[in-house]
């Protein structure tokens, strides 16, 4: 990457076409600086435009936690207009274009629960707990998180996590739909690098597309989301890579997808 970026590090693999953004603060449970939540817009960002990266994943430094939360202190030092704008950085990695992946452990608490809620997947460690707990400081989730988790599994639930300030543990939040998978904890990066493997034989375009239309139909009536759905199919029949998919079906050989 092109510049130092507080407490975060991103590594590029080039062969198997991912970047990796670590949440890079160890010794104090990789917490989020309001530095870092800017710097995290500007490495997707960049990412975004690298043709080097297929995949993204983010996950945290060390192996206890993904991050235990934001800077509490300097939200005091924060003016609460900024405040107001929190959830613009912590959504980049469902603005993304790519498929964003949230590789989580241990403790997965306020701004890294919000993170993980934009991620387009969230494969978590047996020990990961998800919590908003902004309830004990007299406050709520700023970032996203009560609109995210109550998408997700329902008002209901949504008011017991985060009214009650509840962490919800791994195969709990599985069954609510909040993870895409658990796995034990020393089978963690080989599941994210199985996936990153299956996400790269696709179309990146098509990729592209599928994102945005079950992104922008979440809030749609069922009849406007089809309607998106069915444009975006016509627009990928245009394409060099359905040509490509097409012809190696017929041929029954693998296609080699450019992203065009």
């Amino acid at each position: 990457m092109s510049q130092q970026y507080d407490h975060i590090t991103v590594e590029k693999n080039r062969e198997k076409q991912t970047a990796t953004i670590i949440l890079d603060r160890p010794e104090k449970m990789n917490y989020v600086s309001m530095l870092g939540r800017q710097h995290l817009t500007q490495i997707f960002d960049e990412l975004n435009r690298d043709e080097e990266v297929r995949v993204i994943v983010i996950k945290g430094a060390g192996d206890k936690c993904f991050t235990a939360g934001g800077d509490i202190p300097g939200f005091l030092e924060v003016h609460q207009e900024e405040l107001s704008h929190l959830a613009d950085n912590v959504a980049a990695p469902e603005r993304s274009p790519k498929p964003v992946i949230a590789q989580l452990q241990g403790y997965t608490f306020g701004v890294g629960c919000e993170i993980a809620m934009a991620c387009d997947f969230r494969i978590a460690a047996e020990d990961t707990q998800l919590a908003l707990p902004e309830m004990n400081l007299g406050q709520i989730p700023g970032s996203g998180g009560t609109q995210r988790i109550a998408k997700i599994v329902g008002l209901t639930r949504a008011k017991d996590m985060i009214m009650r300030a509840r962490r919800i543990p791994a195969q709990e939040a599985y069954q609510w739909g909040l993870l895409t998978k658990v796995v034990p904890k020393d089978q963690l990066e080989a599941e994210v690098d199985s996936l990153v493997a299956e996400l790269v034989r696709f179309s990146p375009l098509a990729q592209k597309v599928a994102k945005e239309v079950l992104n922008a139909s979440e809030d749609s009536p069922i009849s406007v989301g089809i309607k998106l759905e069915g444009k975006a199919y016509g627009l990928l029949r245009s394409t060099q890579d359905y040509l490509e998919g097409t012809t190696a079906f017929v041929e029954k050989r693998k296609p080699n997808f450019t992203g065009k």
